[in-house]
């Protein structure tokens, strides 16, 4: 029986790039250039015309967080996704503690184009719902 090591989380979007680049800013992740590549932009400017911004993808740095990739899909988003990331910034913490600390990476966030939907907070344990810059729900926990 063999066992899954690694995984990737993909998003189907519009605009790749710019989904990627939000969740850089968002999770601390890079966009690394593929081999012989300095830089992304020389990679995806050496692609074909109509490949060109068709995907991308960014991982955490330091190895730990899965691989996430963006490929670009015809289609808008309709419906709530069925599967979300969750931000999590409030590990362990309760209550107000932990609101405040939610507040405040929500608030970070904002400027980077996300969209606060809605708080949950039942007077202990809290999160905040927000949408990415393609309108994909997200937590921040």
């Amino acid at each position: 029986m063999s066992s899954i090591k690694q995984f990737q989380v993909t998003f189907d979007c519009a605009e790749p790039e710019r989904v990627a680049r939000f969740w850089c800013e968002v999770l601390g992740y890079v966009i690394p250039p593929p081999a012989g590549f300095d830089t992304w932009e020389e990679y995806d400017g050496s692609r074909p015309a109509e490949e060109q911004g068709s995907w991308c993808a960014c991982i955490d740095p330091s190895g730990v967080g899965p691989r996430l990739f963006f490929q670009r899909v015809p289609e808008g988003k309709v419906v709530k996704n069925r599967v979300h990331l969750d931000v999590r910034v409030g590990t362990g913490l309760v209550g107000e503690e932990r609101l405040a600390v939610l507040e405040a990476e929500c608030a970070r966030l904002i400027p980077l184009g996300a969209v606060r939907e809605r708080l949950l907070y039942d007077g202990t344990d809290s999160c905040i719902v927000m949408q990415d810059v393609e309108g994909n729900e997200f937590c921040v926990d």
